[in-house]
């Protein structure tokens, strides 16, 4: 991190530093810069620190999170991008051709999606469930290819068949795991956006089944999941006719699986 800021208010930077610490902020330096850069005044920096204290997710308080190079606009009770998402990234630009249609299925922020449209040029489509989400991935994507709803049912009829990469960060914690997670996933983000039911792969299943009237000729399905999962995510798209490539980054502890139709 660079300097602390020269700002025309005053505060002390110990101060936040160990109360951030004291809250249990690993990177409490780190995170009081931001908190600091943030601010506009004194007092906008007593509120910030008093919910980042409280536990809401670092993110949610700065209003965005970084990705990929991206500045990703972020809201309180909307799902955080995690940095081992960006293995799914990775894996989808390569199949991306200028201009190529994609769709990010369980957008979130939209995340995902902004980052194939910046490093790959996509035209690029979102979806979600969740009327936060759209809400804050229509900050981050175009507005009008930003469509809520139930997975597919939420995109526009004229897409089908015409989806060249969906990409999909679908919800894959197991419902009985949802309690072992961090306070600041379980507790100030939606639920929605974690439960996958009991193995985790409801709604992976769901995206998978239903993807083929989607994808144009030689499309691909791209579905994060966890490294213990990846076996059944992969039975999941061979039942439904895909062939299915598992890829694995230990450095960011991230699993993909890859299916595509009729490849030999």
């Amino acid at each position: 991190m660079g300097p602390i800021p020269d700002f025309a208010f005053d505060f002390d930077f110990d101060e936040v530093v160990a109360r951030l610490r004291a809250a249990g902020c690993v990177f409490a330096e780190d995170e009081a810069r931001l908190l600091v850069a943030s601010a506009g005044s004194a007092a906008g920096l007593a509120e910030s620190v008093a919910r980042r204290v409280a536990g809401l997710p670092l993110e949610q308080v700065l209003g965005w999170a970084e990705f990929r190079g991206l500045r990703i606009a972020v809201e309180p009770g909307v799902f955080v991008p995690r940095r081992r998402t960006g293995f799914l990234v990775e894996r989808a630009a390569p199949l991306v051709r200028p201009g190529a249609v994609v769709v990010d299925l369980c957008c979130g922020s939209g995340a995902v999606g902004a980052a194939l449209a910046a490093e790959a040029a996509a035209v690029v489509h979102a979806a979600d469930v969740d009327p936060a989400a759209v809400r804050c991935a229509r900050r981050n994507l175009d507005p009008e290819r930003v469509h809520e709803g139930d997975l597919f049912a939420a995109l526009p009829p004229a897409l089908a068949g015409r989806v060249d990469v969906l990409v999909a960060n679908a919800p894959y914690v197991p419902t009985d795991a949802i309690g072992t997670m961090p306070p600041e996933a379980r507790d100030h983000e939606p639920l929605v956006a974690l439960d996958g039911g009991a193995d985790g792969l409801d709604v992976q299943r769901r995206v998978i089944a239903q993807a083929p009237a989607w994808l144009a000729p030689g499309g691909a399905l791209l579905i994060e999941t966890s490294a213990a999962q990846a076996g059944s995510t992969a039975s999941a798209f061979t039942a439904a006719g895909f062939t299915a490539d598992v890829a694995r980054s230990a450095e960011l502890d991230a699993t993909v699986v890859i299916g595509r139709l009729g490849t030999p």
